[in-house]
């Protein structure tokens, strides 16, 4: 089910939530299928280096925690965005003492390839965006992010960023008014 443009569980959230925390496969598979893509997105949209590999170290976490989460789903959907910008900030802290290399090896990176459709899209869809992110600061593009993608509410992004819900306020309307200024100097 969708709410907005928010995937949910809805009323089988608590049957899934207590059968994953008795460790069953899957209810771990469908947390992961609701919420794997918005929280590989969200990474990829703060700009994670290997966002695949930052959800699948948010997952493990949230997998290994379980047993310690109680609430409802909105408050689990806090929980794991809460993981998943920790592992972001692990992410930019390990960049940030060595230095990152890569190698093109074009036969395990063919862009015809029909397995990297959706790869391509969603890039494609990022990179629409990136600009106009880049103009915000970083804790403006964490706000924003964490309220949009993740549907947190200011008192949960205020926890997860470590900030008083006054500051995230007025880091969000911040952030907007210079997206909309970005948006009315294209128009």
């Amino acid at each position: 089910m969708l709410v907005g443009e928010v995937p949910v569980l809805g009323e089988v959230f608590d049957d899934v939530l207590v059968a994953a925390q008795a460790g069953a496969g899957w209810a771990c598979a469908r947390i992961w299928e609701d919420l794997a893509g918005v929280v590989t997105g969200y990474l990829r949209m703060q700009g994670a280096a290997e966002p695949d590999d930052v959800a699948s170290e948010t997952f493990l976490n949230v997998f290994r925690s379980l047993g310690t989460f109680e609430g409802d789903e909105e408050g689990f959907r806090s929980w794991v965005f809460t993981i998943a910008h920790r592992r972001l900030i692990d992410e930019r802290r390990r960049r940030s003492r060595r230095p990152v290399t890569t190698s093109l090896d074009a036969r395990t990176h063919d862009p015809t390839d029909e397995g990297h459709e959706r790869e391509v899209l969603q890039r494609v869809e990022v990179l629409e965006l990136e600009p106009m992110l880049d103009l915000l600061s970083d804790a403006q593009r964490d706000v924003l992010l964490l309220r949009t993608i993740g549907g947190m509410s200011l008192e949960e992004t205020a926890e997860a960023v470590g900030r008083r819900v006054g500051a995230v306020k007025q880091l969000q309307r911040r952030a907007l008014l210079k997206l909309h200024e970005e948006v009315a100097d294209d128009a």
